[in-house]
């Protein structure tokens, strides 16, 4: 047992895959290849650096001596620069044009960015199989009537596979977003001290051509089109408050569906997975508590607030920069990714095994709908002669005296045998059973889910069917 502080995105909750985008592995390593791009770089735009030294630094980019640039930082109290001489340690050939015309943000920032493209495409895959699986969901269930809620209270009939479907959509939302923010990344590149480019000037004596080449050949390396166009020693904050904007709509989407999910386990209409050994309560082995949707809840929560530190830095960095924004960007940036892989990993799991339970969604359908039902019985009763006024009053009559029977009392809803019994009605019992079929009150809500999943979540499922198929297992 550990006595240092352990976050729970590791011990708990994130995947060893979103772990591991964020370790300092992931990062020194991705700070070599970047000085290896830009050494190539140089070369290739005519610098004085020979493929010996490049290919030096190649065959140690993975081998990282961390332990060297430990004992160097005691000493500098700066990171890049021990690691640089770290790498010049194992690098003796090249240690002279290691980092060669760059500032610290050279490799600081455009890892960031490196780092975040990645993390953004996992959240991606992720957000596109729990699509999946609702999407097989919400055609499954695509015609089972259920309850519909304007707020929280009953007011018409739609089907449970049509609820799906608004889960779906802003997921789907999500991935748009998500899509456009990759699409829209673009590293810092090499503009030096404050964004100027004043050292490549002194490099390249001038030569405006070969700095831009520089900057292209460097993103083109990296697995970018393009570098920022102008920047201070920064690139703009903005950059990271955009990408955690878009996980706090991944974050919204998920507490969405986590609390609609946690109000029908409460009807007992539909329950998240529950393992056969798995306990709900110390106290009350009968309960069976949506543990699962209610983490989602509160992840979500930390993310939707998280988002707002990037705002805050972005909206306080002082002309070319400051160093207030480090600390915290290399904790929320991180901690929001961290938490949407967790939320993910959790609805991976939960829409993996949704429980539905028919005859109790059916039991409820069946309370309302002959308050729902009362507009077409009143039709059928005017067809057969009855005045439409007075019997429009004597509906409203007779459901306020059913609902104070269901409120009041506890018994059961009589207004379908009190329209029997009123003479003026002219309906038998079964003419109204016949009325009163929930299929006939869902509107659209088949054909909703089948042109939606047909027709914008089946081509998006196409397009990604080499990612499909991911499941999650959880470790709490």
């Amino acid at each position: 047992m550990s006595k240092q502080y352990e976050s729970p995105f590791s011990s708990r909750y994130a995947s060893p895959e979103m772990q591991e985008l964020f370790s300092a592995d992931k990062k020194f390593k991705t700070w070599r290849r970047l000085w290896i791009s830009l050494a190539r770089a140089e070369m290739e735009l005519g610098l004085p650096i020979t493929q010996e030294q490049i290919d030096e630094l190649e065959a140690h980019k993975d081998d990282l001596n961390l332990d060297v640039a430990a004992a160097r930082e005691k000493e500098c109290r700066h990171d890049v620069m021990s690691h640089v001489y770290a790498y010049g340690v194992q690098c003796p050939k090249a240690k002279g044009i290691i980092h060669l015309g760059a500032t610290s943000c050279y490799v600081g920032d455009n890892t960031d960015v490196i780092i975040m493209k990645e993390a953004l495409q996992v959240v991606r895959r992720k957000l596109i199989n729990v699509i999946a699986l609702l999407a097989d969901f919400a055609l499954r269930y695509k015609d089972m009537p259920a309850l519909a809620y304007t707020h929280l209270q009953p007011a018409q009939l739609t089907t449970v596979g049509k609820r799906a479907t608004l889960w779906i959509n802003e997921l789907y939302m999500d991935v748009e977003e998500i899509d456009h923010r990759i699409a829209s990344l673009k590293l810092l590149g090499s503009k030096g001290t404050t964004g100027t480019q004043a050292s490549f000037v002194e490099l390249f004596e001038g030569d405006a051509q070969k700095i831009k080449a520089l900057e292209q050949k460097i993103a083109e390396a990296m697995g970018f089109a393009e570098c920022v166009p102008v920047s201070g020693q920064t690139y703009s904050r903005k950059m990271d408050s955009f990408v955690l904007n878009t996980l706090s709509g991944v974050a919204q989407s998920a507490s969405k569906f986590s609390n609609d999910l946690r109000i029908l386990q409460n009807f007992k209409e539909m329950e998240e997975p529950f393992e056969a050994h798995q306990i709900g309560s110390s106290a009350m082995p009968y309960k069976r508590n949506p543990m699962r949707s209610e983490r989602i809840t509160s992840l979500a929560r930390y993310v939707m607030v998280d988002s707002l530190n990037p705002a805050f830095t972005s909206a306080t960095q002082w002309f070319e920069r400051t160093l207030d924004d480090s600390a915290n960007k290399r904790i929320a940036v991180a901690e929001a990714f961290l938490a949407v892989d967790s939320i993910l990993n959790i609805m991976l799991n939960v829409c993996d095994g949704l429980v539905v339970y028919p005859k109790v969604v059916e039991q409820r359908v069946m309370k309302e709908l002959p308050f729902m039902a009362t507009e077409n019985i009143m039709m059928s009763a005017v067809k057969k002669g009855g005045d439409r006024q007075q019997l429009h009053e004597k509906l409203r009559v007779h459901s306020i005296a059913a609902a104070k029977r269901v409120k009041e009392e506890g018994l059961e809803n009589d207004l379908i045998d009190r329209v029997c019994a009123d003479l003026d009605f002219q309906m038998k019992r079964e003419e109204i059973d016949a009325i009163l079929q929930p299929i006939h009150f869902v509107g659209r809500s088949v054909e909703q889910v089948e042109e939606y999943i047909g027709g914008i979540i089946r081509p998006l499922l196409d397009a990604n069917r080499e990612i499909l198929g991911e499941r999650a297992e959880l470790s709490v």
